[in-house]
Parts: C-alpha cells; structure tokens; sequence
C-alpha cells in the first residue's frame, strides 16, 4: 500500500466512525489529511456566500464547492455531507434552531443547498507537532478554544459579519516557529492574525471562550490567534439567510486529501 493510500484509508475509517455515530472534536483525527469547516446555504444565497468567502480568504479559505443537492465531496470519495460529520447545528433566519449529529432530515427539505468545504486549521496541527510545539487543547482532551473578535470581514451582498478565531497557547520561545510553520497553509488559515493581548481584537475574557472550550494555558505560553472557519456562522447570525446547515464548532469534515497539497 503506497502513503497516499494508507491516507485514504485513514480518512476512509475515520468518516466511516463518524457516520457510525462518534461526536468527538475531530482535532488529532486522522493525521496528515486535510480538514473542514462547513457551511451549506440556499442556492440564491450561494453567489454571495461564496463572494464573501473570496473577500475574506483568511478566515474562509475554501477548498471546495459542491453543486445544489449534491453531498459528495471530490475530496472524498464515498463520502456524505448529511451523515460524515461529527456534529450539525441547524440555522433559520439567522438563528440557531437546532443541533443534530445527522443532517440526513434537514437536508431533505431543503433539496438546493449548495455546500462549502472551507480549510480547518486542525489541518496543520500535525506540523506543530512535528516540531515539537504542544497542542495544549489535545494534550487536555478538549475542543479548540474559539473567539469571536472585533476585526470586520468584507462584506458581500447580502452576507457580512465578525471574524472568529482559534486559538492555541504556545510556548513563547516557540512562537516564531508556530508562525513559520502555519504560514505555509493559506488553504487552512496560514500564521495567525493576532499574537498575545486579546483585548486589542475584541476579546475580553480568554478564559471564557464564544465556542468549544477553555484553554488550557501553562506559565510561559502566549495566546496566539488564527483566522477560523466558525466565521461563516457568525456571518450567518449577522445575515439571517432563511435556512443553513453548519458544523458544530471543533468537528470538522475530514477528507482523503494529503496535506501535503496544501502546503507552500
């Protein structure tokens, strides 16, 4: 069996755990592939979504596109939007109306959506790791913790709103290295937006994060911040489309494709 193949089977196994029922956060799940957010919108909202997406590339890299109705990822064989991820949260009108761990129901009704996948940066944390920098949020067994900031994306139409951001403590000797390394992932948010007081982008309460859970930060780290793929649902909150299907925050859609690809 070649790597690539092994990868394949890798995200082959893990999409097939999910879909068997597994609700984890999807951070340190299948190593080396690439990882999504998504967000999925009535297809007379999928111009401006996918504009938005254009406008604002840190926070909504995306990778691909799925036409009206379809749930099969060409980066993934195989597999199903309604059922391959780990966590569901409903929308309507702008606001959240439900969570569920299959879509299959939800997206019956709405038989147009048109879905997109946008890089996660859980993508790059195997390369963190790799160069000895911790992932405190692995290391604790928690999600990510996530932020909603301050700093406006562009807006597109009819869809605008708040970047949300990740963030991961990271030892302060270790900061440069953690920027080196994620910058070479632009398809998955690439170095961070913002490193150390939080204050200065919206965030007043480290401890108290907007989505998935509290940090777990040592003596010595600093809070270093990137551009997250929950953005959209900010934007969704902010712009109120009459109907949208997100991930829940932290439990992402896991593709077959190397990382390797997306690295410059």
């Amino acid at each position: 069996m070649t790597d690539a193949q092994a990868q394949t089977s890798v995200g082959a196994q893990a999409r097939e755990r999910i879909r068997a029922g597994s609700t984890d956060p999807t951070s340190g799940l299948a190593p080396g592939l690439l990882q999504a957010n998504l967000i999925a919108v009535p297809a007379d909202w999928a111009f401006d979504m996918l504009l938005f997406a254009q406008r604002n590339p840190k926070p909504c890299p995306v990778i691909d596109v799925l036409e009206p109705g379809q749930v099969e990822s060409a980066l993934a064989p195989g597999s199903d939007l309604r059922t391959d991820i780990p966590g569901y949260r409903l929308w309507e009108n702008g606001s959240l109306v439900d969570e569920v761990d299959d879509a299959s129901a939800a997206w019956s009704q709405h038989p147009d959506l048109v879905s997109f996948l946008i890089g996660c940066s859980f993508t790059f944390e195997s390369g963190l790791l790799d160069a000895g920098i911790p992932i405190r949020h692995q290391d604790a067994g928690r999600n990510v913790p996530m932020y909603s900031t301050s700093i406006a994306c562009q807006p597109a139409g009819r869809v605008h709103g708040n970047m949300v951001v990740s963030m991961r403590p990271i030892p302060a000797h270790q900061v440069a290295e953690a920027v080196r390394i994620t910058d070479r992932f632009p398809a998955v948010h690439g170095g961070p937006v913002h490193i150390g007081e939080p204050e200065q982008i919206g965030i007043t309460d480290l401890h108290s994060p907007d989505f998935g859970d509290a940090p777990a930060i040592q003596d010595g780290d600093i809070p270093v911040f990137w551009a997250c793929g929950v953005t959209p649902q900010v934007a969704i909150q902010a712009s109120a489309p009459p109907f949208a299907i997100t991930h829940s925050p932290g439990k992402m859609f896991i593709t077959d494709a190397p990382e390797g690809n997306y690295r410059q």
